[in-house]
């Protein structure tokens, strides 16, 4: 297995190389479906058809924008978590899903990237639904760890032969800080997948936004510190805003 770190629109593109398959380790943006198929076909001298499984570790624009496309177009399978129901349900969920868009688009922006369409269905009905430590199907050195917080269906892949674990956004890294991500629904799920993480003793941890890196214990405990006690998330952060603004606003009379 050969594994190939691709620049995508705002986050990393992993493609696991093998003899007669492929694997794409997140869904990526929906921007980055001719970034991939550019290096399977003329980087790799590949057909596209030879992408075989696409893993979508959680809901997100760049972690699931490609997926429903790429299997159009590639005939591939599609493999996520196995839990119930739509992640973006309900119209808090259209206007989540929404949001999450606007704000990939904002990072987009932060990081000075050319405009891209970011648009992508709400909705991901996967071939395979994978439970805690389940291998991928056809590709049995790769393993399904759950480590939800995030969303509530966050996945992990642990690469047993190198012991490597792709973590998607269970950290991010900004400023070459490790921080938790925005949002966190599950801040006690959020704690539990870190330990669960770091008890892996990973010779390292692949980041979607912040590549390969090997963290400490010293790194660890800094994100448990740094982890939040209750769910930081797109409507708490508007009203705490809100009030902030109206607290101001009535000191001012």
């Amino acid at each position: 297995m050969k594994l190939h770190h691709l620049e995508g629109h705002i986050q990393t593109i992993l493609l696991a190389e093998y003899p007669e398959k492929l694997l794409l380790l997140d869904g990526c943006c929906r921007s980055d479906i001719s970034i991939i198929k550019h290096f399977i076909t003329d980087t790799l001298k590949r057909p596209f058809t030879d992408l075989t499984l696409v893993m979508v570790t959680h809901m997100h624009p760049d972690h699931a924008g490609a997926a429903n496309t790429l299997r159009k177009i590639t005939g591939c399978k599609l493999a996520a978590a196995n839990v119930s129901g739509q992640w973006y349900s309900g119209i808090d969920g259209k206007i989540m899903h929404l949001t999450d868009m606007l704000l990939a688009k904002w990072v987009a922006k932060r990081m000075d990237k050319t405009h891209n369409k970011m648009w992508y269905s709400s909705k991901l009905f996967p071939d395979y639904k994978l439970d805690d430590g389940e291998a991928l199907p056809g590709f049995p050195d790769w393993v399904a760890i759950e480590t939800q917080g995030h969303t509530d269906r966050d996945l992990s892949l642990h690469h047993l032969p190198s012991n490597k674990v792709y973590i998607a956004d269970l950290i991010v890294k900004v400023k070459n800080k490790y921080i938790p991500p925005f949002p966190v629904f599950y801040p006690n799920r959020y704690k539990t997948s870190l330990n669960k993480v770091f008890a892996l003793n990973a010779n390292s941890l692949i980041l979607a936004h912040g590549g390969e890196v090997n963290l400490t214990e010293n790194d660890h405990q800094s994100l448990i510190k740094l982890a939040p006690k209750t769910p930081q998330t797109h409507w708490r952060t508007v009203k705490t805003k809100l009030k902030r603004v109206l607290r101001l606003s009535q000191n001012a009379m």
